[in-house]
């Protein structure tokens, strides 16, 4: 029977209660029989998906062919899959897939689990990667790192680790140091790591891995971003840090025909969607899904207030049940006073209650606060409640931010 890719993999748990270990992985890996020697592994809290982007788009100005993984997608899976920055079509997803089944078959038989949903991808992603002879993979860790199936990969060329917030406290731990100890796990000995040197506690946990196993260490702050990073230009300012990473790691590597120039090139070219991205005028959609990336996103928000001469805002929100929504409205209120919130239900099993956000907006001093049991229905109240001078920002979850633009691929605003 011929299983199709796509329809095989949403019959995986997102969420399965038994994963393999990360050497079980690595079997798997073994059995797959790959070639991929020029990998950089991405973790982080925030701005894991924005490096990957970055650093695909300098090494691609620079002629390297590349591989990039990454997650979640915010649409079709495939987008996962990265060839050359560009979605793996899907007859070669295909035929990866049915490379790659008989090794999972196979695989089970002798007693392993049955790979989760992210191990299923990131194997998929590895082979197609492989077969693809791509110069360069860049793998962007999917939850922690010291547990993540990307840390099979025993041989990087460079490790970076992004911003480090609390997020995902359930399984990485409710401390900045613990959270940080688990993105360290990447760290392999001798192996240069680049991290976001902006958070001291973080940076603590770090450079002592680094130390205990002879990695060599470079820090990048704010204070410290190479010139070109900072005269990137970005909607949202954070992304500026992040470029600021990729292009350290570039300028550690050393690669051939990557220079400032090259950089510069490649940066101009990044498009990273749903990330502080303007789809019309006046309406942004940003992932932030965490208290970091809303601190973040306030801060963007603000700038845009200071230059533009003030603006009403108003906030489209949605959240899944795991994520600190309660302290992401708190800000929110706090720091941004909307004058109207929609929230909504996402087509989501993790979906926070729509009433519960709404409540806690009430709780926080909005006055205008409209609750929807799914998405259409709210996107449409949110536009017809905005004016023409005001702007609305849809945020709270990647998976509000996948169907809004489902929607617009079917509409315009």
């Amino acid at each position: 029977m011929i299983l199709n890719a796509e329809e095989y993999l949403q019959t995986i748990p997102m969420w399965t209660r038994k994963k393999n270990t990360v050497a079980d992985v690595r079997a798997f890996l073994t059995e797959l029989h790959l070639s991929c020697p020029n990998i950089i592994h991405v973790a982080g809290t925030n701005g894991k998906g924005s490096v990957c982007a970055d650093l695909t788009a300098i090494l691609m100005e620079a002629g390297y062919h590349t591989g990039t993984f990454i997650s979640p997608h915010l649409i079709n899976v495939r987008e996962r899959f990265l060839l050359d920055g560009q979605m793996v079509p899907e007859k070669d997803f295909q035929d990866t897939f049915d490379q790659v089944m008989p090794v999972i078959q196979k695989m089970t038989e002798a007693g392993y689990c049955h790979p989760s949903y992210f191990e299923f991808c990131f194997l998929l992603a590895m082979k197609l990667f492989s077969d693809s002879r791509v110069d360069v993979c860049i793998l962007e860790t999917g939850l922690g790192g010291r547990l993540d199936a990307t840390n099979a990969v025993s041989e990087p060329i460079a490790c970076v680790i992004t911003s480090i917030s609390l997020d995902h406290t359930r399984y990485l731990g409710d401390t900045i140091a613990q959270i940080a100890g688990e993105k360290a796990g990447i760290i392999k000995a001798g192996v240069p790591v680049i991290y976001d040197d902006n958070c001291p506690e973080a940076s603590v946990v770090i450079r002592a891995r680094a130390d205990e196993l002879h990695a060599p260490a470079f820090a990048v702050s704010e204070e410290t971003m190479p010139d070109l990073a900072a005269e990137a230009a970005f909607a949202a300012p954070y992304q500026r840090m992040n470029a600021a990473l990729a292009v350290k790691t570039l300028e550690i590597l050393a690669l051939p025909y990557v220079d400032a120039q090259t950089c510069r090139r490649g940066l101009a070219k990044v498009h990273w969607r749903g990330r502080m991205e303007e789809v019309a005028d006046g309406i942004w959609l940003d992932g932030a899904h965490n208290p970091g990336g809303v601190e973040a996103f306030i801060r963007t928000v603000k700038g845009q207030l200071a230059d533009s001469g003030g603006f009403s805002i108003h906030l489209f929100f949605a959240a899944v049940s795991d994520k600190d929504y309660d302290e992401m409205i708190r800000m929110l209120c706090e720091e941004l006073s909307p004058v109207h919130v929609t929230v909504a239900h996402i087509r989501s099993e993790r979906s926070a209650d729509q009433g519960q956000l709404a409540g806690l907006f009430r709780a926080g001093g909005c006055r205008e606060v409209e609750q929807y049991a799914e998405v259409d229905q709210a996107l449409r109240a949110a536009l017809a409640k905005r004016g023409k001078s005001d702007r609305l920002y849809i945020i709270g979850s990647l998976y509000l931010i996948g169907e809004i633009m489902e929607r617009l691929n079917h509409d315009r605003f």
